[in-house]
């Protein structure tokens, strides 16, 4: 069953997915035409993969009912110069005060479950059509 996400043109340069009663809305920054007013497609990209590996840390504790307060994660990438895409992303996760060591390994492994970086590494098909 293939599921759908609409995109409409609301003006300027911003585009709005829609999908299962939310709407996404990007824009572009000014120096690339853009009036700045949301998160460019490329950011919601990143912020994807870091909030995915979140998502998956934050259940893992609340699971074990290990208290979040201080559970944090930030993301860093670099570029490969040549190309200018992104060769690496680091996500760092802050533990919160006395997480249990014994789970220190499994909510790193927790986190790395990421659906958004599953499809990463076996990436799907994308085809472009116009009807």
């Amino acid at each position: 069953m293939a599921n759908n996400m609409e995109m409409t043109f609301p003006g300027g340069v911003v585009v709005e997915a829609h999908f299962d009663g939310a709407t996404i809305r990007t824009d572009q920054p000014v120096r690339h035409g853009g009036g700045g007013t949301a998160p460019a497609p490329f950011e919601l990209f990143l912020a994807s993969i870091g909030t995915c590996a979140g998502f998956y840390a934050l259940r893992f504790c609340q699971e074990r009912e290990i208290a979040t307060e201080g559970l944090s994660a930030s993301m860093a990438w670099e570029r490969n110069p040549e190309t200018k895409l992104i060769s690496s992303i680091r996500i760092q996760l802050t533990l919160p005060p006395g997480f249990p060591e014994k789970y220190r390994t499994a909510v790193l492994r927790a986190a790395d479950q990421c659906a958004v970086k599953k499809h990463l590494v076996d990436a799907p098909a994308i085809e472009v059509v116009a009807v």
